[in-house]
């Protein structure tokens, strides 16, 4: 899956700005939001309420202040599936899992499960932080030359060539604009670092400095500070020369861990670091944890849907594809240390050993665990395009009844509520959460907003621990239905793909027809309880 990374986003906005030639069960158009959203709205409206607030939201905030008031739930371990989470962040480390049954630092399996001193969860990673896609890695093996498979990938990254000329000579015209818009900005105020308050209060007729503001302005509004933004633009420009040069193609990431990766039986490899070895490559999985977990009304930072809920880390998921091994063991790990929900921010178009992974996720059904997956950010529709791990071999029939698959949806109410970037698919996405603009932790006590259906998944893990924790004899399954059909549903037509053109009933973009909704869901699951 293409995670929408923060620098990505604003690569975008930067290259459209600098460089153009100038509890409720159905939802209502008429009740959308009028202007902008203020600063606080927007950095917690996945909480807010669509009727009370016109915001899109979970109404997580309306269920805490009313149906749990009262309620005392039980703690629920979420099992993170990503890049590594800083789990000495300030927002974090008190909701961290920790394994009572190993004792740290003695370099001894004490619970016996396979897994040395995994007092945190267990890093299928090593060292590594940057991997191959996973085409990369099948035009890599000779053995697949004459396997059609092989032809789908060479296409995959013949297009990958051409994507990456269009891209170099686009980035070169950005980190070009944005070092000029700095500069010009710099003379003008007089300082070297400014404040977005600073830039927004500029007043001057001349041509250059309004059209560098307008740059910054952009820029700004995302919480990048400028020098870390020029080093991320370069650093994405260096991916695609390295692309163009078929450098991408030369190195074995994966030789440091010492594994065999088409060896499913081979799990002595990786380590206890889940931090992994730097912390700048653990923005994703720091962020995704957050959304799942930061400490509630703590007046840091941002909020987490569920409280009472512990995060176990498992770090299988690096800047490239993610291996079916780490997956598949990583599913396996999270279940048999006790996670309820296991939340899957990541995917790919290929899955050269898929069924170890359909195997992780029949053996989590079986354990009664839901796995939380993020539909991708292709803009794709993925009851025909591929969209790895899934629970449908055949994207019609599904093998399993615990995985949920979740679209993003985008904080402006009405006809551009679903992201432009997200999949769709009335068969395999089952249903719609925030996913743009979403508000919280990354690595070193810092916060930030990230874009994705990478956020989206964990929004909907979050209300699905919600539900587990105060309504703990619901299974997984029950949890999974209760959200798709306790959902808002939308009953307008919306933009897809960003297309004003191509508008479409939002009840055909998933399975569900429906936004997740925390109040709804919880409500639900009072009455499911009580038949039980």
């Amino acid at each position: 899956m293409k995670i929408i990374k923060l620098p990505y986003l604003l690569l975008v906005a930067a290259l459209a700005l600098s460089f153009s030639t100038n509890a409720q069960t159905a939802a209502d158009k008429s009740i959308a939001k009028k202007g902008k959203l203020s600063e606080i709205q927007l950095k917690r409206w996945s909480h807010l309420d669509l009727v009370k607030d016109s915001i899109p939201g979970m109404s997580v905030d309306k269920a805490y202040s009313t149906l749990l008031k009262n309620k005392k739930g039980v703690n629920v371990i979420v099992g993170i599936i990503d890049s590594g989470v800083d789990i000495e962040h300030e927002d974090l480390k008190s909701v961290i899992w920790t394994n009572k049954k190993e004792i740290a630092g003695n370099g001894i399996d004490d619970d016996k499960n396979g897994y040395i001193d995994d007092i945190h969860g267990w890093n299928f990673l090593g060292n590594i932080t940057k991997e191959h896609y996973e085409y990369e890695r099948i035009i890599n093996n000779k053995n697949l030359i004459d396997d059609p498979i092989y032809q789908e990938a060479k296409a995959a990254n013949d297009k990958k060539i051409e994507e990456s000329a269009k891209g170099k000579n686009q980035l070169g015209q950005v980190l070009a604009g944005t070092i000029n818009a700095d500069t010009v900005l710099v003379k003008f105020l007089g300082k070297p670092v400014y404040t977005p308050e600073e830039v927004n209060a500029i007043d001057s007729n001349d041509r250059e400095i309004l059209q560098s503001k307008s740059i910054m302005q952009q820029m700004l509004s995302y919480g990048l500070p400028v020098e870390e933004l020029k080093k991320e633009i370069k650093k994405e420009l260096d991916g695609y020369v390295e692309t163009l040069n078929g450098d991408n193609l030369k190195t074995d990431y994966r030789k440091v861990l010492g594994d065999n990766p088409d060896d499913i039986k081979d799990v002595k490899y990786g380590n206890n670091n889940v931090m992994g070895p730097d912390k700048k490559e653990i923005l994703h999985g720091t962020h995704v944890a957050g959304i799942v977990a930061q400490v509630r009304n703590n007046n840091i930072g941002g909020d987490g849907i569920a409280d009472h809920v512990e995060i176990m880390v498992i770090r299988a998921v690096p800047d490239g594809d993610e291996y079916d091994k780490d997956i598949a063991l990583g599913i396996r790990y999270a279940v048999d240390n006790g996670a309820k929900v296991i939340n899957g921010s990541f995917g790919k178009s290929f899955s050269p050993h898929k069924q170890w992974v359909y195997d992780a996720i029949k053996y989590a059904e079986k354990k009664d665990v839901l796995f939380v997956h993020a539909a991708g950010n292709d803009s794709n529709d993925i009851d025909v395009e591929n969209n790895f791990p899934n629970d449908s071999d055949d994207k019609k029939t599904e093998f399993a009844d615990n995985v949920i698959t979740v679209g993003a949806l985008n904080y402006e109410y009405g006809t551009k509520v679903v992201a432009d970037f997200s999949n769709i698919g009335k068969i395999n996405v089952d249903v719609f959460a925030p996913g743009v603009k979403i508000y919280a932790s990354t690595p070193n006590n810092s916060y930030q907003f990230l874009q994705g259906t990478s956020m989206a998944s964990p929004n909907v893990a979050g209300v699905a621990a919600l539900v587990r924790s105060y309504y703990p004899k619901l299974s997984a399954k029950q949890v999974k239905h209760i959200l798709m059909d306790s959902g808002t549903a939308i009953t307008t037509d919306v933009e897809v793909g960003g297309n004003p053109n191509d508008l479409r009933p939002f009840a055909s973009l998933s399975k569900s027809g429906k936004m997740v909704n925390a109040y709804n869901a919880l409500l639900m699951a009072e009455k499911m309880s009580k038949k039980k």
